[in-house]
């Protein structure tokens, strides 16, 4: 009697390991020899990017790609500012270079210590021309230079104005630099120096 018993529950498990093997081959479906190796086409597309990132250089760096640049750096410029003036760096950490990255929370923390807060509101961008592009071994460097209309000013702990104008649009003259490793897999562009 106990026999009967054990055969049924085999039987019963064999016929929900089917039933599960049946819905995952549905779901996931089967190997036909036909797919693509998804380790080599990796590595292909990984080449083929490096290939096209190789091909930014001093002679190949034409109106279109100027234009394209432009459009980024503007992003990154409001960007920087912004996240900057409220203390945000984790937010903008991989437009920057390690040195500037420094620099930047050393400024915040001083800023932090004396109790100060940065209040700007960002009107927008009036131009932004590039100013020299050079490629150096593989880095290939980028100057901009950007005007833009800013309201900035900081604060101390009791509200009160110590710099600038809350209410007052002031126009910024910045000269910045931007750099990427043409041999990087990464497209991004890392500010690397700034001057106002």
């Amino acid at each position: 009697m106990n026999y009967s018993f054990e055969y049924i529950d085999i039987i019963l498990l064999a016929m929900i390991a089917g039933f599960i093997f049946l819905r995952l081959r549905g779901i996931l479906g089967k190997k036909t020899g036909h797919e693509e190796n998804l380790g080599t086409a990796f590595e292909q597309d990984i080449t083929q990017k490096k290939e096209e990132f190789k091909k930014i250089d001093e002679t190949s760096f034409d109106e279109k790609a100027k234009t394209d640049f432009l459009k980024g750096a503007k992003i990154a410029y409001e960007s920087i500012i912004t996240d900057f003036s409220a203390g945000n760096l984790k937010n903008i950490k991989n437009l920057l270079d390690k040195k500037v990255f420094a620099d930047f929370n050393e400024a915040i923390q001083e800023r932090n210590k004396k109790g100060l807060k940065s209040e700007t509101t960002f009107i927008g961008i009036n131009s932004a021309d590039i100013k020299n592009y050079v490629q150096k071994n593989n880095m290939f460097e980028i100057t901009v230079d950007f005007v833009s209309e800013i309201i900035s000013c900081v604060k101390d702990n009791d509200k009160k104005v110590v710099s600038g104008d809350p209410e007052k649009i002031k126009k910024v003259y910045d000269t910045w630099k931007f750099s990427r490793n043409v041999e990087s897999y990464s497209p991004n562009w890392l500010l690397t120096d700034t001057q106002a």
